[in-house]
This record gives structure tokens, C-alpha cells and sequence, in this order.
């Protein structure tokens, strides 16, 4: 009897073992994903916080969500977060390089149009300083604030070029979208055709 009670408890620690290291090996595959997730999201991590941070912010929680299941022992919820992590992190990367493409094509329009249009208007006021017929609706008590407003713009385009220059695409793009209206208004009171 105390053999077949033996063989019984054996029978029972063995399976128990066997549990414990299917369990052991599922927790080293999970964390192999999560692993791969993360450097996933590393890999894309310094665009995506440049030009998609909202989309960066869901694919770490996606990933904090995979690890806090692991740490609960939820083996196949976190395999599952894990795959959904790196799933997000490629599509994490394909938005940046796309945002980033419409920033580039966005600011060389803006390079292209923003100084001739700024050197257009200095052109301008220069003459109207210097006794040029002034267009209607401008006066010469206007000038100085028309000059204002030219020196403002020139100040927010070399900011611009600024930005752009130390890799900041998104934020030189942003001071170039404002400069836009600006200049218009500008333009406008110096009878410029843009």
C-alpha cells in the first residue's frame, strides 16, 4: 500500500513538474515576444516621437498592457499584447515615414514660396519708404506697421529655418504653416499678387 501510495505521489510530482516546466518554457516564449515586441518599438521609438507621438503613446501601452499580463501569469494574454505591440509597431512605422514624407513635401513648398514672397515685400516697402506710388488702401502712416509686421515674419522664417536646420521637421513646418497667413495679409496690403 505504501508503494502504490509512492507511485501515486511520484505520479502527481511528476506531473507537476511537467506542468511547472510547460509553464516555465510557454513564460520564456512569452517573454521572447515581448522581448521582440519591445525592440520593435524601440527600432521606430525616436520618429514616431517626432511626427506620430499619439500613435507612439498606444503601441507603449499595448506593450505595458502585454508585460502586466505577463506579470499576472497570464501566458497566452501576454503572447497575444505582445503580437498586437509589434503589430502596432509596424504600423507605428509605416506612419512616421509617411508623416515625415508629408512634412518634407509641406516645407520645401514653404522654402520654395516663403523668401521670394518675404523679398518681394521688403522690395516693396523699401520702394514705398522711398516715395513709390502705394497701393490702394495703404497709406504712409501704415508703413511702419506694415515694416512691423515684414520684420516679424522675417524673424519667424529665420526661426523656421532654424528648427528645420537642427532636425526638427514637424516644428519647422508648424512656424511655416502660420507665417503662410501672415503673409498673405501682408501681401495683401502691399498689393502684392501671391
Amino acid at each position: 500500500m505504501l508503494r502504490k501510495m509512492n507511485w501515486h505521489a511520484l505520479g502527481i510530482a511528476s506531473l507537476a513538474v511537467m506542468m511547472a516546466a510547460c509553464n516555465g518554457g510557454q513564460k520564456e516564449a512569452t517573454e521572447a515576444a515581448l522581448d521582440a515586441a519591445q525592440t520593435a518599438i524601440s527600432t521606430v521609438q525616436g520618429e514616431a516621437a517626432k511626427y506620430v507621438p499619439d500613435q507612439l503613446k498606444e503601441t507603449q501601452d499595448a506593450m505595458q498592457s502585454a508585460r502586466d499580463a505577463l506579470a499576472k501569469g497570464d501566458y497566452q494574454g501576454a503572447l497575444n499584447g505582445a503580437q498586437n505591440a509589434a503589430n502596432k509597431a509596424r504600423e507605428l512605422a509605416a506612419a512616421a515615414a509617411a508623416k515625415k514624407e508629408e512634412l518634407s513635401k509641406n516645407w520645401t513648398s514653404f522654402n520654395e514660396t516663403l523668401p521670394k514672397s518675404l523679398e518681394e515685400a521688403k522690395r516693396r516697402l523699401d520702394a514705398y519708404s522711398h516715395g513709390a506710388k502705394l497701393p490702394a488702401g495703404l497709406d504712409k502712416e501704415m508703413l511702419p506697421d506694415a515694416r512691423a509686421q515684414y520684420d516679424q515674419l522675417k524673424q519667424g522664417w529665420t526661426d523656421a529655418v532654424a528648427s528645420f536646420q537642427q532636425g526638427n521637421l514637424a516644428d519647422a513646418t508648424r512656424k511655416a504653416e502660420e507665417l503662410k497667413e501672415g503673409m498673405a495679409k501682408l501681401a495683401g496690403l502691399l498689393g502684392m499678387k501671391t
